[in-house]
């Protein structure tokens, strides 16, 4: 079987791809800059925006994982849905034009989130009809899109939705906050009680593997896929503690961390900023709020079951994170030596 994985050298991207060269799959992965692959991979550089790039990319496949997307909570609302709404129908087109089979799509659960959060939700949950952040309005239809093209010239598609992916080599979700609580910039906000939903990396890619193994029955469906369902502010200092920082004594409560997101977010139009603000109103809301999912549809439809929770997943992230301390340490020292030889 020949794959293509769109955002194959990122760090979901790159673990579906190790998944599908274990069980002897021809894989092509595109990224803009895709550095590092495993020799066994072939790498195409290109732009998502770029129709003809994802066209030759796509040519041939049987299958695409359509993982690569612009993610975050602040930027120009061209730039999210030039990536992640043209990006998403351009790889559509040439699954069309190339007759591929299936189609797997990461999506995210914020394609449903709104004010209040959410408790127990499932695939029946509606999608907003205001969104705070261009990423998920984008990804919403884009979300759309990709389920409504299923049954098309034979594709069968399915979106999957893992929430806050991290483990072993995660490059955003933890280091960003240790940074900002080793720099004192992290509070609690709200009452510290909200439940969240996390997916270990190890997890996600699983599930990616599964929806393609049991895309007949999948296929036109979102599914909701994590690893464990956490108190977030309890869960957040247990990593601090790991990581030798002290734990949180600030506090903010919800009402006005998310008013201050809308004055920051309103200062930062009018002074045209590019930076990510300090606070907005979508990260307030996520931050104060629950938002945990039901599995039954995963657990059904796919198979899934979690691999990694609980002290085992931290187990693995601080000790990977100890290891390459450990190399960085030891390359310090070689360096050193060659220089007073």
């Amino acid at each position: 079987m020949k794959a293509v994985v769109t955002g194959g050298a990122g760090f979901l991207g790159a673990k579906i791809v190790g998944r599908l060269l274990e069980r002897g799959d021809d894989v092509v992965v595109f990224s803009r800059s895709p550095a590092g692959l495993p020799a066994e991979a072939l790498a195409k550089a290109g732009d998502l925006r770029d129709a003809s790039d994802v066209s030759r990319a796509v040519e041939g496949a049987d299958v695409v994982f359509h993982v690569a997307a612009k993610a975050g909570v602040w930027g120009p609302r061209d730039e999210y849905f030039g990536v992640n709404l043209t990006g998403t129908r351009n790889v559509l087109a040439a699954c069309q034009k190339h007759g591929v089979k299936s189609l797997v799509y990461t999506s995210t659960p914020s394609v449903v989130f709104d004010r209040g959060g959410i408790t127990g939700g499932d695939e029946t949950l509606p999608y907003p009809t205001k969104f705070l952040t261009h990423y998920a309005a984008s990804k919403a239809l884009a979300e759309q899109e990709v389920l409504a093209a299923n049954g098309t010239n034979g594709l069968r598609s399915v979106a999957l939705r893992p929430h806050l992916i991290w483990g072993k080599g995660d490059p955003h979700l933890l280091p960003r906050v240790l940074d900002r609580a080793r720099a004192g910039k992290l509070k609690q906000v709200g009452n510290g009680r909200n439940k969240v939903d996390i997916t270990h990396v190890d997890d996600a890619a699983d599930a990616h593997l599964l929806a393609l193994d049991n895309i007949e029955v999948a296929a036109g469906k979102p599914y909701f896929i994590s690893s464990e369902t956490v108190e977030l502010w309890p869960w957040i200092n247990k990593v601090l503690e790991r990581a030798g920082v002290p734990r949180l004594s600030a506090t903010v409560s919800a009402g006005t961390a998310y008013k201050a997101g809308a004055v920051i977010e309103f200062l930062w139009k009018v002074m045209g900023k590019k930076s990510e603000p300090p606070m907005t109103r979508f990260v307030a809301e996520n931050l104060a709020t629950s938002h945990w999912f039901k599995l039954d549809a995963a657990k059904r439809d796919l198979g899934y079951e979690a691999q990694w929770t609980g002290d085992c997943a931290l187990d693995e992230y601080f000790g990977a994170v100890a290891d390459h301390q450990t190399e960085q340490q030891e390359v310090a020292m070689t360096h050193e030596g060659v220089s007073h030889g």
